[in-house]
Parts: structure tokens; C-alpha cells; sequence
């Protein structure tokens, strides 16, 4: 059973706001997942090379193999409940680490946006990457939440 979850992002900071937030789910999702979070800084300069260079780091810390999930705009967008159960699927059939990439200002290298088994959107929107990070956390741990019948989720009307 896969039981780690890391996360993988690039990005130019570290505030400590949005880490103190992502603190309490990590917490919370700690509980049912093994779960790490790397940063890994963008560099100088703009465009192509650094979006490549921040591919190339992502890369280096992708364990193998890994079930590669990243978040994208042009990705599919799923309700909570089929993202809960698409989750909790991989959770128990997937014995090695799931992995979230998330792009920094730039996005993700295309390379590693083929590579991902599953292309996730929050929807059209983009967001940067520190909120992008804070919803994927509340959206899985409310799928654990709705795994183990804690009241947290509350059906669309």
C-alpha cells in the first residue's frame, strides 16, 4: 500500500504564512500518510532556461518508481468526491509514492508534465504556487476525511 505522499514545487519563496497554513494539514493528513514537501528555489532570470533548470531539480527528487500526478491548468478537473475516491484508490492499489508537482510562476517543464501519470486542474484558474499547494492539501485531506467518515465534507447541494 502506498502510504507516502510528497509534494514538489518550485518557486522563488518560502513565506512562512502559507507554511503555517499547510502546517495544520499536513498535521492532519500525517495521520493516514508518511508525507513530505520540498522547495525547490527558482532561479534567476526568466523563461525557458529557468523553467528548465527547475525541471531538471524537480526531477532529481522524484524517487522511482512513483505514481507522477501534476498540477496543471490544461489537466482534468475532478469533483472532490471522484478526487476522494481516485485518492483512496491509489492509496491501496499503488505500493510505491505518490508525487504532486507543482510548477513554480512558470509552470512545469513539459517534460515532466508528460511524464506525470495524471494531469490534476483546480479548474481554468491558475493560482500560484504556494495557494495552488494549500488547496491540494485541503483537497486530500478531505478525501481522507470522507474515507474515515469524519465530518469535514458536506455534500454539494
Amino acid at each position: 500500500m502506498s502510504r507516502k505522499i510528497l509534494f514538489l514545487r518550485a518557486g522563488r519563496h518560502h513565506r512562512p504564512p502559507w507554511e503555517t497554513l499547510c502546517a495544520d494539514y499536513r498535521k492532519r493528513i500525517g495521520k493516514t500518510f508518511a508525507i513530505d514537501d520540498r522547495l525547490v528555489k527558482a532561479g534567476s532570470g526568466e523563461g525557458v532556461a529557468r523553467r528548465r533548470a527547475e525541471g531538471q531539480a524537480l526531477k532529481a527528487l522524484i524517487p522511482e518508481p512513483s505514481w507522477l500526478i501534476a498540477l496543471d491548468p490544461r489537466g482534468k478537473a475532478v469533483s472532490s468526491e471522484k478526487w476522494a475516491s481516485e485518492l483512496l484508490r491509489l492509496r491501496d492499489e499503488w505500493p510505491h509514492p505518490l508525487v504532486f508537482l507543482i510548477g513554480s510562476d512558470l509552470g512545469l517543464e513539459p517534460e515532466l508534465v508528460q511524464r506525470a501519470r495524471q494531469r490534476l486542474s483546480f479548474g481554468p484558474m491558475v493560482f500560484g504556487h504556494e495557494l495552488a499547494r494549500l488547496i491540494l492539501y485541503e483537497q486530500v485531506y478531505r478525501a481522507i476525511a470522507m474515507s474515515k467518515g469524519i465530518k469535514y465534507h458536506r455534500a454539494s447541494f
